[in-house]
């Protein structure tokens, strides 16, 4: 049992102990909860930090719902950070379902955001909690653009792009994340048109150009995003597209090449087949936990432009530090649930149930971003 208001779920994971740093900074105690307590004291004295001013207990639970259920209840808020999440994460939100939290993660799979829409959405509601995934740098940034563009009346056309800046040599991103990517090629990946869910072509890609950049970048639909989801039963937006980038960085070819793969060679194998495929990329391109992120080095610009039959906008927000930015996000959240507040229950985006404004505020008074909008 938690004595704590929130849990992190995922403790000695890369992003989970971002999150407690976060939650650190703001003097909010927590419940560390993992598969392995002895992992987690050694992980958590190396990478979090000011442990040391920390209210905190580690609790161990294996991943199943009777497990996680007992040591959630008790908190208010689950943050959990435990991928792939389209295999794992189901049971942390029953879990959390059970043992009446909140629950919060950190993924963008457009599949797992369905399938927990449809699982989930309607009990979470009924019970007066959030359901929220994807809330995180990608693609949180992306629909706090969108936002800022739907501010102006009559927008309801939405195109956002995700452009990352990372290291030339090693991905920079972390293991969950990197089986997370891999494992959106089982699911067929959708943009919004017309109010209806469209597929993308599997091997789709675009070359795309903004004006923060010299030099056009390899775009992917990346497993489509969550935004689409998110919109696709928003009275204000009828079409939503959402592309994702790495800027300078030969990971986009490599990814585009393994989509090629998996379409002429994996897609109709067996499950085995395909998970031993999926396991050997992720091992091969992610062997260790990556360091912490550097501001100098890991910049992002996440773009939106908003059209409608007669106006256009364009929203920018530059960043930095996406894991970093990922645990201020979960953070900026626990504080509002442990209050109570949300404007919104059951399945929902972060925009939605705490504030596009709020969430960018958050993140500009600690350095980690700046938006700007101007019309077309």
């Amino acid at each position: 049992m938690a004595k704590y208001p929130v849990v992190v779920y995922g403790a000695s994971g890369y992003t989970g102990m971002l999150v407690m740093d976060w939650l650190i900074d703001q003097n909010i105690p927590f419940t560390a909860v993992g598969r392995d307590t002895g992992r987690i004291k050694e992980m958590m004295a190396e990478r979090v930090v000011r442990l040391e001013s920390a209210t905190y207990e580690i609790v161990e639970a294996e991943h199943d719902v009777a497990s996680l259920a007992a040591a959630f209840t008790g908190a208010k808020v689950v943050c959990n950070t435990v991928g792939p999440f389209g295999t794992l994460g189901p049971v942390a939100i029953e879990a959390a379902l059970q043992a009446g939290c909140h629950h919060l993660d950190t993924t963008g799979e457009q599949g797992y955001a369905m399938a927990i829409r449809a699982q989930f959405g309607q009990a979470y509601a009924d019970a007066g909690l959030v359901l929220c995934p994807s809330l995180s740098y990608m693609h949180t940034i992306a629909q706090i653009a969108a936002e800022l563009t739907l501010e102006t009346p009559g927008i309801d056309s939405l195109e956002t792009a995700s452009i990352c800046r990372g290291p030339r040599e090693g991905s920079g991103v972390t293991i969950g994340s990197t089986a997370s990517i891999f494992e959106t090629f089982r699911h067929p990946q959708h943009h919004l048109w017309d109010n209806q869910l469209v597929e993308w072509g599997a091997g789709d890609h675009f070359e795309i150009s903004v004006p923060e950049l010299l030099k056009p970048t390899l775009a992917l639909p990346w497993g489509g995003t969550s935004l689409p989801i998110f919109y696709q039963d928003d009275s204000r937006v009828r079409y939503c597209s959402s592309l994702t980038s790495f800027y300078d960085n030969p990971a986009m070819r490599m990814v585009l090449g393994f989509v090629e793969h998996w379409e002429a060679e994996l897609k109709h194998l067996p499950i085995e087949a395909q998970d031993a495929a999926i396991a050997q990329v992720v091992a091969s391109t992610t062997p260790s936990m990556p360091p912490r992120e550097r501001t100098t080095l890991n910049r992002s610009v996440d773009i939106a432009i908003g059209r409608g039959q007669l106006t256009g906008v364009r929203a920018s927000v530059s960043s930095v530090a996406p894991y970093i930015t990922t645990g201020a996000l979960q953070t900026a959240a626990v504080m509002k649930l442990i209050e109570g507040e949300t404007a919104a229950v059951g399945f929902t985006s972060g925009c939605k149930a705490f504030g596009h404004r709020y969430l960018l505020g958050f993140l500009e008074q600690r350095g980690l971003a700046r938006a700007s909008v101007k019309e077309l």
